[in-house]
């Protein structure tokens, strides 16, 4: 059966559950994603060559390729965007910007980002930005906004009023808003004896963070919480309910990191809930293995019904994707492909799931019925309605994309020093 005959096929099998596969593709060509640059060079940057990662962050590997500068890293993002399909963003970090060395990151202007403005206008792409608070002798004691030092915590004040700033300028030059995400690594290795000194300080830190008025058309402030991590085991400053009750209270957004939760936790669950008492969230989707260790994105259970959620509850308009990950054990360019590829995988299934059924047969407690359906489209022709979004996208079908990103291995990753 030739590819238009099987996809023609697998859209009258969907179709017999309602489902319109046609208005589900053209749906999901309308979603962007936002791309993580740091998973390019492993978290890196350019401000300060040969620096440590700090707070919390370690990544594994040494695939040989990494990117050593704005150029090559801008390189390689296209050559990974010409393999995913759609239209989508990338999202940087602070130390991302290009100086001349001269300037700490409290002290970053728009002007550090032009070559990025300039690239991303180019090609037709939105940017977003995070205030970069770890990797700096300031955060070296695992503090940075709730840290004791008054002087300390002014300079990283500094440093996310001048993220914002950089992340309207952004929005409105590119014409597309731009999300500014804050997450800090504060928190201690041990129990604490005081746990609510430092969000005081936290509190009062956002405080003025958020006194300079930036315009909600150019950016979207959001807050991003963490129950964990290396050397922050015990306590973390900023928890979720930290940022949830302190977002409600002052009209900003959340940001949901999938691997910021216990392990036994779901961000899935957390979506509806949410979405009754926020406008918009962001969901930074990872990948963690016991613990937040950011692998590639995989479709993963969590990962399909995290797309569930956010399809069947009608929440395409107000939840913001992007990917958060860095895996160095493993060619750079393939992994960001992955993960896109496998997010959009789990949209565009959850676009063809028969809910407008399923809701009904729960709605009729016929559980029964609920539970065949569930099951019973595990086994419907997925794969062909994927390959065709890729082919009307032009972009590879399958694994071909590989084969393209391996020659591009050889002919310039390998090559870098």
């Amino acid at each position: 059966m030739a590819g238009a005959e099987i996809y023609k096929h697998a859209v009258d099998i969907y179709g017999e559950t309602g489902v319109d596969v046609e208005a589900a593709i053209n749906t999901l060509k309308r979603i962007s994603i936002s791309i993580h640059c740091w998973q390019g060079d492993d978290v890196r940057g350019f401000i300060s060559k040969g620096r440590t990662l700090s707070g919390g962050i370690s990544v594994t590997g040494s695939y040989p390729g990494a990117a050593g500068n704005g150029d090559e890293l801008r390189m390689d993002i296209e050559r990974a965007l010409r393999c995913i399909p759609g239209k989508h963003k990338v999202n940087l970090h602070a130390i991302y910007a290009e100086t001349d060395g001269s300037r700490d990151i409290d002290e970053l202007e728009p002007a550090h980002f032009k070559n990025w403005v300039s690239w991303a206008s180019e090609n037709g792409l939105g940017l977003d930005f995070n205030p970069t608070c770890f990797s700096h002798p300031l955060s070296e004691d695992g503090f940075t906004l709730s840290h004791h030092d008054k002087n300390i915590r002014a300079f990283w004040i500094m440093h996310c009023i001048a993220s914002r700033k950089i992340g309207e300028y952004l929005g409105k030059t590119l014409k597309q808003r731009c999300i500014v995400n804050i997450w800090i690594p504060d928190g201690y290795k041990d129990i604490p004896a005081d746990r609510l000194s430092p969000r005081i300080r936290l509190k009062e830190a956002l405080d003025r963070v958020f006194d300079e008025k930036i315009d909600p058309a150019f950016v979207l402030d959001t807050l991003e919480s963490k129950l964990f991590g290396i050397g922050s085991e015990s306590y973390v400053v900023g928890s979720h309910e930290f940022y949830m009750g302190y977002a409600l209270k002052n009209g900003k957004s959340l940001c949901l990191d999938t691997g910021h939760f216990h392990p036994t936790e779901t961000v899935s669950g957390k979506i509806s809930a949410i979405s009754l008492f926020f406008n918009e969230m962001l969901l930074h989707v990872s990948r963690p293995v016991r613990w937040d260790s950011d692998h590639v994105v995989i479709l993963d259970d969590e990962l399909m019904e995290i797309s569930n959620e956010i399809v069947r509850n009608d929440l395409l308009e107000r939840v913001h994707l992007g990917l958060d990950y860095f895996d160095a054990s493993i060619n750079r360019i393939a992994a960001w492909v992955i993960g896109s590829r496998n997010l959009l995988k789990g949209l565009l299934h959850a676009l063809t799931m028969p809910h407008g059924m399923l809701k009904k047969f729960e709605q009729e407690r016929d559980y029964t019925g609920r539970l065949a359906l569930l099951e019973e489209i595990k086994t419907y022709p997925f794969a062909f309605i994927w390959d065709h979004y890729c082919e009307v996208m032009g972009v590879p079908v399958r694994g071909a994309w590989l084969k393209e990103i391996r020659e591009y291995e050889n002919k310039v990753l390998l090559k870098r020093g």
